[in-house]
């Protein structure tokens, strides 16, 4: 592809990567709290020992409630946070051949028609399919929870990408890490029913 294509397909399909969700505010998460049925329960429990009277009891069991409140919400929001940094980790940096030459991309650049040229150490950037390979080994944990490797063997003919694991398949698959030998595949089209 050349640079020009490359950003066409990229303005129009979008990068290679998850779409992120909307971000939620602090009181969208209090809200959410608020709604459990043990915080529900909690909070009934303090408002009947202040309708019988027993204003200190209410009170420690409120005060419960709101330090229970505040550890939740300081886990919401620090997981999140944690998410967003995960998901800027798991772009790769991908090895792409455009205008004749290599060149070094992240991950979400990739677009349809790249040629990504695969070598040990690397993340796979996008689904593929191997058409050339020199004893290519790939560890799919990630998809099929194996950790030993499988040998990838080149095709020849185009074909609908296939299920993860198993040796001597041609398929490639996103996220997934080689751990030996080279190997070159093409981000094919979407209509021919593989996916990147």
């Amino acid at each position: 592809l050349s640079e020009a294509e490359a950003a066409s397909r990229l303005a129009h399909d979008g990068f290679n990567e998850i779409p992120s969700g909307k971000k939620r505010s602090l009181f969208l998460i209090a809200i959410t709290v608020l709604r459990e049925p043990m915080l529900l329960l909690l909070l009934a429990s303090g408002a009947i020992y202040m309708i019988l009277g027993d204003i200190q009891e209410a009170l420690m069991l409120l005060g419960f409630v709101f330090v229970i409140i505040g550890i939740t919400l300081y886990q919401e929001r620090k997981s999140e946070r944690s998410i967003e940094a995960l998901r800027d980790l798991s772009s790769p940096r991908a090895l792409v051949i455009r205008g004749g030459e290599s060149r070094r991309i992240a991950g979400r650049e990739v677009v349809c028609g790249d040629i990504m040229v695969l070598a040990e150490g690397d993340r796979v950037p996008a689904d593929g399919i191997l058409l050339a390979g020199n004893n290519l080994m790939v560890e799919e944990s990630l998809l099929i929870g194996e950790s030993a490797p499988v040998h990838k063997t080149e095709s020849e003919t185009v074909m609908e990408m296939g299920r993860p694991g198993g040796e001597n398949f041609p398929f490639v698959y996103s996220g997934t890490l080689v751990v030996g030998g080279l190997g070159i595949a093409p981000g094919a089209n979407l209509g021919e029913g593989i996916a990147v």
